[in-house]
């Protein structure tokens, strides 16, 4: 009896193995597929960055903000573009108006607009990296030789500072008919001249001192005579009339005139 019970419950051990009733294998395809579904339905925007969705190529809906977000699998893909300040160092030639060459150094800050990130994709750039290519840098270009060409070498080395502001918002100008970007600012630097033409510049710096000295001693001279000539009106008739008086010798015949009255004192000379 007890050999034949070991039989039974070694067949029994046997038939089910030692690991127990195994797992299908379509369980375990299922499982794998249903990973793989999830991780293309769902996908993080990192902060500073937005995400266009695209259904078969087309643009779908607004621009995804940071977060986790949600997509068709297969249908559509995610296309990401950062909306952080950018800054871009752009060396650049340009004519003044005197037809001389300028080389320089034009720092842009910009910012893509996230709301406009479809429409740049659509219509521009279907990479993060065509943004400045493609949009800002013509404008800046187109902004820079516009500037400079109004202005002849000497004003633009001795006027930095002015012609700065003056390019970025023209620059800001170019763009704002598109809507793509918001231009947060532009530093102009490096700016290189012939050696010739730096000693030219320091005569007209100088001249614009002396001129700036010769009016101030203008001015000065003009005070000086209206103060003189108030002094002037002051020494009316009677106030001179006065003075008569004190160095009259009391000989003298002298008819005199009434204060007030046009007519001056006549001296009469005694002997007559």
């Amino acid at each position: 009896m007890e050999s034949e019970f070991r039989r039974v419950a070694k067949g029994k051990g046997d038939k089910g193995g030692s690991g127990g009733p195994g797992i299908p294998w379509f369980l375990l395809a299922g499982s794998v597929l249903l990973l793989l579904v999830l991780s293309q339905t769902v996908f993080i925007v990192p902060a500073g960055t937005v995400a266009v969705i695209t259904t078969l190529g087309r643009v779908t809906g607004s621009p995804r903000g940071a977060g986790p977000n949600f997509k068709v699998p297969l249908l559509q893909n995610t296309h990401r573009f950062s909306v952080k300040t950018q800054v871009r160092p752009e060396r650049f030639a340009s004519l003044t108006k005197d037809l001389q060459v300028i080389e320089a150094t034009a720092t842009v800050k910009y910012a893509l607009k996230p709301k406009e990130v479809g429409r740049v994709y659509a219509q521009i750039a279907t990479f993060d990296g065509d943004v400045y290519p493609r949009i800002v840098q013509p404008s800046l270009l187109k902004a820079l030789k516009s500037v400079f060409s109004r202005y002849d070498l000497v004003t633009i080395a001795s006027q930095w500072g002015s012609i700065s502001e003056e390019v970025e918002q023209q620059v800001d100008t170019e763009l704002s008919r598109f809507g793509y970007v918001d231009v947060q600012g532009l530093d102009l630097t490096g700016l290189q001249i012939a050696e010739e033409y730096r000693a030219a510049i320091e005569e007209k710096q100088i001249a614009e001192q002396r001129l700036q000295r010769a009016q101030t001693e203008v001015r000065i001279a003009e005070e000086e005579a209206k103060k003189f000539q108030t002094l002037s009106r002051s020494l009316n008739e009677q106030v001179l009339y006065k003075l008569f008086l004190d160095k009259w010798d009391g000989t003298t015949s002298v008819v005199p005139s009434f204060p007030g009255g046009r007519s001056v004192p006549v001296i009469v000379d005694a002997q007559s």
